[in-house]
């Protein structure tokens, strides 16, 4: 949901810069399906060529500049994409990260030369409330607000405070047209859930992390059944149609991952080629 407000709201010079749960950002910032499976896959078709696979995208051609598998590594990259952006062109740089990226010193150094150069960043924290199996409790202290701590740096700080769409959709355009307009950064905090295990298509809930009935009420909250149903309840859509959606996607990958699996391996003599250390 976060990636598809900000594909509808950002513009096509807009930068994006990403984290190791890179996927959902690079689709959204107009990344090709195909080329990021190619990617995973390691072919010389994929987005980077075949080195980067799944925890490090990049397509300069869409302005995706980037994704780390290290923790808070990409906030300062974000910020730096920031000097060649701003007053003369109104684009913006946008920062994703998750909770545990907040605890890092990049963050709050990030936040701090972000304010006091203006540069305009939007920093987007994906706070799922756990760090792998870790919730928030033992992580941070209970009076910690990261609101609070942007605001103190002079960053207009804003959190999403319910999970319909509409909702913030509007939140979030009134944010980036605050950086785009003032060319000053700002912060939007997003409570989100996954569902699955820290990593994998599977369930881990006999790891007993977190209850049963949190994960319940938080399936509840899911923003993208919520406003299907109520599309559904308006008479916008109907089942024919949605039906109709979903064949159309389960095409679209199943034709990636058959064109990923056909792509060829890059060649041995290009091995040191576009690498840097």
């Amino acid at each position: 949901v976060v990636a598809s407000m900000m594909r509808v709201l950002s513009k096509l010079n807009d930068s994006f810069i990403s984290t190791h749960r890179c996927h959902a950002h690079y689709l959204a910032k107009g990344g090709s399906l195909k080329r990021m499976l190619a990617e995973i896959y390691g072919k010389k078709e994929g987005c980077s060529l075949g080195r980067g696979g799944s925890m490090h995208l990049i397509d300069l051609k869409k302005n995706f500049m980037g994704s780390s598998a290290i923790v808070g590594n990409s906030i300062p990259i974000g910020v730096g994409l920031s000097f060649n952006q701003g007053v003369k062109t109104k684009d913006i740089s946008f920062t994703f990260f998750g909770d545990g990226a907040t605890e890092e010193g990049a963050f709050y150094e990030s936040i701090n030369i972000a304010s006091t150069l203006k540069l305009p960043t939007l920093f987007i924290c994906e706070n799922n409330l756990y760090s792998v199996y870790s919730s928030l409790e033992p992580r941070q202290p209970k009076k910690r607000n990261l609101l609070q701590l942007c605001k103190s740096l002079d960053v207009k700080s804003t959190k999403v405070q319910d999970y319909d769409i509409s909702n913030f959709y509007n939140l979030s355009k009134n944010l980036i047209s605050y950086v785009r307009d003032y060319n000053k950064p700002a912060l939007l905090e997003i409570n989100t859930y996954r569902f699955l295990e820290h990593c994998g298509p599977n369930n881990d809930d006999d790891l007993n992390y977190r209850t049963k009935k949190e994960i319940k009420l938080w399936e509840k909250r899911c923003p993208i059944e919520n406003y299907k149903n109520k599309l559904v309840r308006q008479k916008v859509l109907d089942q024919k149609h949605l039906d109709k959606i979903y064949n159309k996607i389960d095409i679209e990958i199943t034709n990636s991952f058959t064109y990923a699996k056909k792509s060829k391996f890059p060649k041995k003599s290009k091995l040191m080629k576009d690498i840097y250390a």
